[in-house]
């Protein structure tokens, strides 16, 4: 049976929400990465034209590569036609000429290259093409779990089928930050020359970088079909924030937005200390244990994210499904205590068990069943189910 108990806590019952975040993003996703909280939620799972947004799909392939050994930085990868072909955002790149990987990487960052995400795509492509490098990046980014993402390109020209949601864009900036720590500081560039004859083609477009908010990536997008979009993060303090907005009008709205929001996301947020590993949290009944009774504490800290003007009590329950069976160990898992912020998702943190219960012995199991069965004779026929006829 699923059990829930008030928690044995001194957070219950009080919490003013956060004020809620009016964008004007078509879209929109802003998720606390330090504690995972999600703040901020607007057609987040609709697939969407990322255009240069999906860069950064591109972008993370080719960390893998460099990290497995398929790439490295000084490599010199050849230009194509195709690459060259392409219009919009570029490094002016020539058929038949030699590009360091480096440079290339740094070119699709600051200065979104869209000639520059072919030539790596067409490098690490199965088949040599784009479009056999764009399969690839449909394939693993499902397997990252990014189960709203189409490609149909490199870099995010306008073509059927190629479609990102607000919440996978945030899950691979997730992934970027995370798993490529080497690399992330290049999305903190204001500015790169790539070719001295084009120097005007020089600077990042994140219009964030530089405003002291800590804001310290990733990349902006912008076709006519998508509108002005950033996929952005910054960090303050202990505290690192990464949103995604996407559908504004003008690459001003864009900017004014995406400062607003970082802004809302520190200052209206804040971590509380909730408890100590080890604390007791609740009591659960033991079914067949030499003890009928088993404490259950916090695994670890808890530390959660909450509204700035939250009070000192929270609503939370313990959830368990019980009697618990012995035997078990210290430490094993058996419940989960449910936090309920008012104004943002749940969170549920594991707890374990205080000390360690062992089977009963014969005679106890003995008795333990003789009450079970004692207590139903004792309801009668009129409580015994039907019998079959």
């Amino acid at each position: 049976m699923i059990r829930t108990l008030a928690a044995a806590f001194a957070l219950i019952l009080t919490t003013l929400p956060a004020l809620a975040f009016d964008t004007r993003a078509g879209a929109a996703f802003v998720i606390d990465q330090t504690t995972g909280t999600v703040l901020l939620t607007k057609n987040a799972d609709q697939p969407l034209p990322p255009a240069s947004m999906s860069k950064l799909m591109t972008l993370y392939m080719a960390f893998e590569a460099l990290g497995d050994g398929r790439l490295t930085l000084n490599e010199e990868l050849p230009v194509s036609q195709h690459a060259m072909n392409y219009a919009g955002s570029t490094l002016f790149l020539k058929a038949g000429e030699r590009v360091p990987v480096e440079s290339l990487l740094r070119g699709i960052i600051v200065l979104s290259g869209n000639d520059a995400c072919a030539v790596i795509a067409e490098a690490l492509s199965p088949d040599g093409t784009e479009a056999g490098f764009a399969r690839l990046m449909t394939q693993r980014a499902v397997k990252m779990g990014m189960t709203n993402s189409t490609f149909a390109n490199s870099n995010g020209w306008p073509q059927a089928g190629h479609l990102m949601s607000m919440r996978d864009l945030a899950l691979l900036a997730n992934h970027i930050i995370t798993d490529f720590p080497q690399y992330y500081p290049l999305f903190a560039e204001k500015e790169y020359l790539f070719d001295p004859t084009e120097a005007s083609n020089r600077y990042n477009r994140n219009p964030l970088l530089g405003l002291g908010i800590g804001a310290d990536g990733l990349k902006t997008g912008h076709t006519q079909e998508a509108g002005y979009g950033l996929v952005g993060s910054a960090v303050q303090g202990d505290r690192r924030i990464i949103f995604v907005l996407s559908g504004l009008a003008t690459a001003d709205a864009r900017a004014e937005e995406a400062e607003a929001i970082v802004n809302w996301a520190f200052r209206q947020f804040a971590q509380r200390p909730l408890g100590k590993a080890g604390q007791r949290i609740a009591q659960a009944d033991v079914w067949m244990g030499q003890s009928k009774s088993v404490g259950l504490t916090l695994e670890e800290d808890l530390t959660v994210l909450l509204p700035v003007l939250a009070g000192d009590e929270i609503p939370a329950e313990v959830v368990y499904t019980g009697p618990i069976k012995a035997p078990f160990e210290a430490g094993d898992k058996l419940a989960e205590l449910v936090l309920k912020p008012e104004g943002l998702p749940e969170t549920r943190v594991p707890l374990v068990a205080e000390t360690s219960v062992a089977p009963a012995g014969f005679m106890a199991k003995v008795s333990t069943v003789a009450l079970i069965l004692l207590e139903r004779l004792n309801r009668g026929p009129e409580e015994a189910p039907e019998a079959a006829s």
